[in-house]
């Protein structure tokens, strides 16, 4: 399966390429017959789903699909299962619905019906390979749409679970009517959506496809196809991120390719957790405005939180991407780019606009602000690093700066330990939420649900239940646990075996991170407890060090909800 994305050649016992992963010009990305790989360059190794996995930045199941596809094979999952059958039938019939109305649009925007689109692409100075590269089209009328989608064998009902169309006064309408259409796609390639600009002054100016089966406006990163290419290309460092697709577009020409835009500048988790499969860098580079900065302080937490790595171009005020480019040129904004900020550099820069430091009352909420932010830093050598900036502009000694840190580190660790205790207090009453959450997260590897997270190391995180688990690893039928344990006498496995996942048709991926955050963080919260009962009783200072790096570490897994405690190590 690898061939079908590398040119494999054969050399001795097995086959070579140049890598996908890193930049190479001699091969040297080996494969043998059986389908495993190494690279012996940047020593990536696997097998084919894991190449997969990492070739296309998509997780196991999914990987799973893209193999069975290509080998023209259905997996057994929606053979066997009439729900997941029936969702998969739907969701590829309104994938293929919009994949028509997209290439209708591109069509369209050619046609004399188009004039005033034409006028538009041509004052925004589009050129050829932007219409081709974003598939840019136009909706003629309301109706167009509508009547070429019905040739097609489409009812005006697909239409509307497509979000290609609404209804008002009993009529289906195009709600991209006389509107520039930007396709929406996944990383998959699939257009999944629309968003649509106005021509003229109309209000609002873009509307966005609703909240569909295959779309989503919260998981949405526009031109993210496009960024992946370019990561399968080896070409891709950083992940630049812009407010809106006029931007992108503008960005892409002038040779930013790995700019994307999420709907709007509400950046989201799971906007994050798209990008994070792509590169661990990114760059904002939002609007110079008042809007645009309150945006990127929004978006530095959940980047962060998902472990990537943020710096921020500060954009002069009332400035976007694109005027930068038609007013300073490329070199200006690479310039800009290539010295980005880091986070903590930008808040203290935004703070230091915002306060006179001549003044000693504003000067101290400078100071308290600008702690805080220092107060998150990962390391001790960082912290250092920016007090030393903080002395250097307010001229106030380092020591006193310190002694403001400390306070503040001590603020936050006696509010969690607070928190612990209570949490340890309440434990009984919590007993039967935990349970159920155990309960969950077994049945659902006890019967192979798709939205089990296979990175976890579930007889870490479950000890007590290592022997269930380790049937549910090799797929043990349902049947067979009859034979394996006492059923009768073990409720939690009963209630597991005859867990009803009906009730979570909806949202069973949800409840099972939500189940896995619950025991994770309850197992952690008492590892919490044991390394701080340790270092009370501790009298050893280079034991102390130890546990307070330790204690350190258990605290920000528990506060960023990381889980790599319990991920499977290879």
């Amino acid at each position: 399966m690898i061939e079908k994305y590398l040119h494999l050649e054969k050399k001795g016992g097995g086959y070579w390429a140049c890598c996908p992963f890193h930049n190479e010009k001699t091969p040297s990305f080996s494969v043998n017959d059986d389908g495993f790989y190494y690279c012996f360059g940047c020593k990536e190794t696997g097998d084919v789903i894991s190449f997969v996995m990492k070739y296309e930045s998509c997780d196991f199941l999914e990987a799973i699909e893209i193999l069975a596809k290509n080998a023209n094979m259905q997996i057994p999952e929606f053979t066997g299962d009439k729900e997941v059958f029936e969702k998969k039938t739907k969701k590829d019939k309104l994938l293929k619905l919009l994949a028509l109305a997209c290439n209708h649009y591109q069509e369209n925007l050619y046609k004399t019906d188009a004039l005033p689109a034409q006028q538009y692409v041509k004052k925004r100075k589009f050129i050829k390979k932007d219409l081709d590269d974003f598939k840019i089209g136009y909706s003629i009328n309301g109706f167009e749409i509508i009547n070429y989608l019905k040739k097609c064998g489409f009812t005006e009902q697909d239409m509307f679970e497509a979000g290609v169309v609404n209804k008002k006064d009993g009529r289906f309408f195009d709600i991209s009517s006389k509107r520039l259409v930007f396709p929406i796609f996944n990383s998959f390639n699939e257009c999944v959506g629309f968003s649509s600009r106005v021509l003229d002054n109309t209000l609002p100016k873009y509307i966005n496809t609703p909240e569909t089966d295959v779309f989503h406006k919260g998981r949405v990163v526009f031109a993210i196809n496009l960024v992946k290419q370019l990561k399968q290309q080896g070409l891709l460092d950083k992940i630049i991120i812009v407010e809106g697709q006029i931007d992108v577009i503008a960005m892409h020409r002038a040779g930013f390719n790995s700019t994307v835009a999420c709907m709007g500048t509400a950046l989201t988790k799971e906007n994050a957790h798209e990008l994070k499969k792509l590169s661990n860098n990114v760059v904002l580079c939002f609007d110079g405005d008042t809007a645009g900065i309150k945006a990127t302080i929004k978006s530095i937490d959940i980047l962060k939180e998902e472990g990537l790595d943020v710096k921020i171009v500060g954009l002069p005020e009332k400035h976007d991407p694109d005027e930068i480019l038609k007013e300073n040129g490329v070199t200006y904004l690479q310039n800009l780019i290539e010295n980005a900020l880091p986070v903590t550099d930008f808040l203290i820069n935004n703070e230091l606009k915002k306060y006179n430091l001549n003044q000693p009352d504003q000067k101290g909420k400078f100071v308290t602000n600008c702690i805080e932010y220092i107060s998150k830093l990962d390391s001790a050598s960082e912290e250092e690093i920016y007090l030393e900036k903080l002395k250097h502009l307010t001229s106030i000694p380092i020591d006193v700066l310190r002694r403001d840190l400390e306070k503040i580190s001590s603020r936050k660790f006696n509010d969690y330990k607070t928190s612990v205790d209570k949490n340890e207090n309440t434990l009984i009453s919590r007993e039967s939420g935990n349970i159920k959450a155990v309960k969950f997260v077994l049945a659902s590897l006890i019967h192979q649900k798709p939205f089990v997270d296979k990175k976890i190391d579930y007889k870490k995180l479950l000890p007590k239940y290592a022997e269930i688990i380790e049937k549910s690893e090799v797929n043990t039928p349902l049947s067979s646990y009859f034979d394996y344990f006492d059923i009768e006498n073990n409720p939690v496995l009963k209630d597991c075996i005859e867990m009803n996942f009906n009730q979570f048709e909806d949202n069973g991926k949800v409840y099972f991170e939500g189940c896995l955050w619950q025991i994770a963080s309850q197992n952690l919260m008492d590892k919490q407890a044991e390394l701080n009962k340790k270092f009370k009783e501790c009298v050893d200072l280079d034991e102390r060090q130890k546990l307070a790096i330790q204690l350190q570490d258990t605290l920000k897994a528990i506060k960023d909800k990381n889980m790599e405690e319990f991920y499977v190590r290879y």
